[in-house]
């Protein structure tokens, strides 16, 4: 099984104290103030702002990036990171529109530009990931405020980090490089 690994600098290019994470880590706060680049060197993550991965979400595939302020728009402060473990499989995710996976259930396995031109509806309380690991945004073609959905079941929106019932798109993770 391949090993993610992340650098996480407290400067800009990569420069000032750093902390490497090869795992999921629930409060990075002890080890660095701020964080303004960040190398995954392998793997795929995804950051928080807060700890014990709450707060806005971000998503990094192997790469660099020297000023994530600018290049991704997020402020210094990240404060807990998950590994998305490497994963081949088929991808299936139910949505309801109620809380508690009630109402009428739609199902997708395949990405999802435009949820309201899909389901002719676009505010979903619930959902269960029964395979594959998801990003989910608010905004149509995969824009706005992003939420890592891995399987399991999500009562209500804010079981996913969400601010309300609003789905704009809906993409599978299938890059783990």
């Amino acid at each position: 099984m391949a090993v993610g690994k992340i650098i996480f600098y407290e400067e800009r290019d990569f420069q000032g104290r750093s902390h490497e994470c090869m795992s999921d880590c629930a409060d990075l706060h002890s080890y660095f103030n701020r964080c303004n680049s960040i190398r995954v060197e392998s793997g795929c993550f995804v950051v928080y702002e807060h700890p014990n991965y709450t707060g806005h979400q971000y998503f990094l595939k192997r790469g660099e990036y020297s000023d994530c302020q600018r290049m991704m728009g997020f402020s210094d402060t990240i404060r807990s990171c998950r590994m998305i473990p490497a994963y081949q499989g088929s991808y299936k995710m139910r949505l309801y529109p109620h809380a508690d996976m009630s109402g009428q259930m739609m199902e997708l396995m395949d990405d999802c530009p435009n949820i309201m031109d899909r389901f002719q509806m676009s505010d979903f309380n619930s959902c269960h990931v029964m395979d594959g690991h998801w990003l989910m945004y608010d905004q149509a073609n995969y824009r706005g405020r992003m939420y890592y959905l891995r399987p399991g079941q999500y009562r209500k929106f804010s079981d996913w980090g969400g601010m309300g019932p609003r789905v704009g798109s809906i993409k599978r993770i299938t890059e783990f490089n």
